[in-house]
């Protein structure tokens, strides 16, 4: 007897010995890398998840923004003596010891903290020494760490099931919503998915996942009650409301439709306005991006393109039609708020570039309203060595087809591929217009007056005023004749955000997608709205407006008539019909829309001509017919709210050579009729049949090859 006793306290003594050995030994590791990877998570304007990226679906936060109510559901399942135990349960331990001894698997018998560490720094495997080394790693986890660090690392580690790592995870993938917002009955559910999370998943189609899911369920909330966390009361109510079925599920699609340019938008605006989030630390995720992005006028704005092309395009059947490619922008003009895009066929059709944050298409004549707000605010030197002479809307210039320009010292602009070798504008039309109004020029998009008007104006002028409305300047073209009528390359973007300007009375709000960005619950500087500033003086951009309804009213966007609002706006065809635009706008909402054609893989701009079987494709065809029914959508239920009245700029001064008397104050009286072919600068003493455009002819002198589109990283 005694020989078997000095036996036992040997070998008690030994294993005690070689316990506390290992105890001071071991140390605690680091975490896993994977443990560490989390997701970003992007949401809509309304608060909604718009899409994930990442290799792992996982969105740490603070203990804190866990309702106490869910923390308690799953110390109830998992560990009820969670804040008193030491990090381990000897008596858990001794019944998988006894189950393990009788020929059973390995069992857990793990606490929080076990399985905390569990997920944190070892491996799933189910093996003695890997569970020796976890109880040791928790004992001195228990004694370092708070339980409520624990308790935080253990509900952000946690699989659920449905792709989902962590509590934030599974709160949005079962029921749709922050963890901020569980209940202690949705709570019941996930502590149980926690048990069989491959099975669970499927608590919303599976009959047999949900009849085992909510048998567990009712389990949970029984404990609930047992430890004190829940009365009668309240488990009775959770029980007459039944059992909280998830959401329906299916494996995610990446980033389906317009979601892959909104998620580019956003990262390119986070990594600009915050130098900490970088390439590298996006990869290893935890990001909460909040966004400007309207979900209900993003699809509105997908529809109307969807529509459009299925009526007008015929691919299949009409080699022209193929490649063609559609961009737009909507942006609300008292903030700049990004608040839809259309930027392509999506990521799912292998088309990554974002049309509606491409430069490199050139804007054609919606580029004129900028040269008139130059004209308006900085004047025009009409006659070399005299001062700038005011200039209004009903100032006259020479219309005809073929003038030739003069600079601002008088001499004529040359042109090396002209016989003459002096440049002869061109307009569309042989029309003889004579000396025009620049209203009636930009209304029917007459090129020779804004070419000869820029030229007085001044380049250093009109890049100004550009400027301060919003185009960056690395989108303005070079110095020339056709710089005047629509050269540049701003992206559709920038275009709204430009003409954004005019509707809010010459007040610029940058356009700008993220609202606000957090970092595992912490919020990030940088990411205040940006503040409206003074552009234009009002009186300006109000009588731009003015203009360019007449624009809608009258001349080359008359399509727009059946949005059936006040509306402003400019069409824009460019040279040889490489681009299509149509920017306009109401007070409330200010969209571009560009058509052009180009092979994604092989970035070129080809003609449009042929487009819809049309000789000729203008923007206030297509482009106008695609703004109509956005903004019909996107301004459904809102007023039609009237633009302010344009202030009188007093008298203006005619190009020498119009015919005196000089032109009434603006706003000047408006022709009665209305040129409804809603076609650029089409003659409306044309005969029927006969399409003409007011498109640039090509800048002497130019280069014949136009910019390969690019990509800004902040908008």
């Amino acid at each position: 007897m005694r020989q078997l006793l000095a036996l036992f306290l040997l070998f008690f003594g030994c294993t005690t010995a070689a316990v506390g050995y290992a105890y001071a030994t071991v140390t605690i590791p680091d975490p896993n890398p994977r443990t560490l990877l989390q997701n970003n998570v992007y949401y809509w304007s309304d608060g909604t998840v718009m899409a994930t990226d990442g290799s792992v679906n996982r969105q740490n936060v603070p203990v804190s923004q866990v309702p106490a109510d869910v923390r308690w559901d799953f110390i109830a399942a998992e560990n009820a003596s969670f804040y008193t135990d030491p990090g381990i349960d000897p008596q858990g331990i001794l019944r998988a010891v006894f189950h393990m001894a009788e020929g059973g698997s390995v069992q857990s018998g793990s606490t929080i903290t076990q399985q905390f560490v569990k997920n944190t720094y070892l491996d799933q495997s189910q093996t003695l020494s890997r569970k020796l080394k976890e109880l040791l790693i928790s004992t001195k986890i228990g004694a370092a760490m708070g339980k409520q660090q624990i308790l935080q690392g253990y509900l952000n580690s946690c699989f659920f099931g449905r792709q989902a790592n962590g509590i934030q995870a599974a709160a949005r993938m079962y029921y749709g919503v922050p963890v901020q917002q569980l209940n202690a009955s949705q709570g019941a559910f996930l502590a149980a998915a926690v048990n069989e999370p491959s099975l669970f998943q499927h608590a919303d189609s599976d009959p047999a996942a949900k009849a085992k899911a909510t048998a567990r369920w009712s389990w949970v909330l029984d404990r609930m009650v047992k430890i004190g966390k829940l009365t009668p009361g309240q488990r009775a109510r959770y029980a007459a409301a039944g059992f909280p079925t998830p959401r329906k599920w299916t494996l995610g699609s990446g980033l389906p439709g317009q979601t892959g340019y909104l998620v580019q938008l956003a990262r390119s605006y986070a990594q600009a306005h915050n130098r900490n989030i970088t390439d590298g630390s996006l990869s290893r995720g935890g990001y909460q991006i909040h966004t400007t992005f309207d979900r209900k006028r993003t699809a509105a704005l997908a529809r109307a393109v969807a529509k459009v092309r299925a009526q007008r395009l015929d691919p299949a059947h009409r080699s022209a039609d193929r490649d063609v490619q559609v961009g737009a922008s909507s942006v609300d003009p008292r903030t700049g708020r990004i608040l839809a895009v259309y930027g392509g066929s999506g990521f799912g059709h292998g088309h990554y570039s974002d049309n509606a944050d491409t430069t490199g298409v050139p804007v054609g004549s919606t580029f004129k309203p900028f040269v008139l707000a130059a004209a308006l605010q900085h004047g025009a030197v009409l006659k070399p060595g005299e001062p700038p002479a005011p200039i209004t809307p009903a100032s006259k210039f020479n219309g005809d087809d073929g003038i030739k320009i003069k600079d601002q010292q008088g001499n004529y602009v040359t042109d090396d591929k002209d016989p003459t070798g002096l440049l002869h504008q061109r307009n569309d039309t042989r029309r003889r217009w004579g000396y025009i109004t620049l209203r009636k020029a930009m209304e029917q998009s007459v090129n020779t007056p804004y070419v000869q008007l820029g030229e007085d104006v001044g380049h250093p002028n009109v890049v100004s005023t550009a400027q301060a409305l919003g185009l960056r300047p690395d989108s303005l073209a070079a110095p020339s004749a056709g710089f005047y009528i629509g050269t540049s390359t701003p992206s559709a973007i920038r275009m709204a955000g430009a003409y954004s300007t005019f509707a809010a009375s010459g007040m610029r709000a940058t356009p700008y997608s993220v609202t606000k960005v957090t970092h595992n619950g912490s919020a990030l500087p940088g990411f205040t709205a940006p503040a409206p500033v003074r552009a234009l003086p009002s009186a300006i951009a109000d009588n731009v407006t003015d203009v360019l309804r007449g624009v809608i009213a009258k001349g080359t966007g008359t399509k727009a008539q059946a949005l059936g609002r006040t509306a402003a706006g400019k069409t824009g065809t460019t040279d040889d019909y490489h681009s299509a635009w149509f920017v306009g706008y109401t007070r409330q909402l200010a969209t571009s829309v560009v058509l052009f054609r180009e092979d994604p893989a092989h970035p070129q701009l080809q003609s449009l001509v042929g487009v819809g079987g049309l000789q000729k494709v203008f923007g206030g065809d297509i482009p106008t017919d695609i703004w109509t029914r956005y903004m019909t959508d996107a301004l459904t239920g809102l007023p039609d709210t009237p633009f302010p009245t344009p202030a009188p700029l007093g008298h203006g001064t005619n190009e020498p050579g119009a015919p005196t008397p000089s032109p009434s104050p603006t706003p000047d009286k408006k022709d009665g009729k209305t040129d409804r072919t809603g076609r650029d600068g089409r003659d409306p003493n044309a005969k029927p049949g006969k399409k003409t455009t007011p498109t640039p002819a090509p800048t002497p002198g130019a280069p014949t090859t136009l910019p390969k589109c690019r990509h800004h990283k902040c908008r």
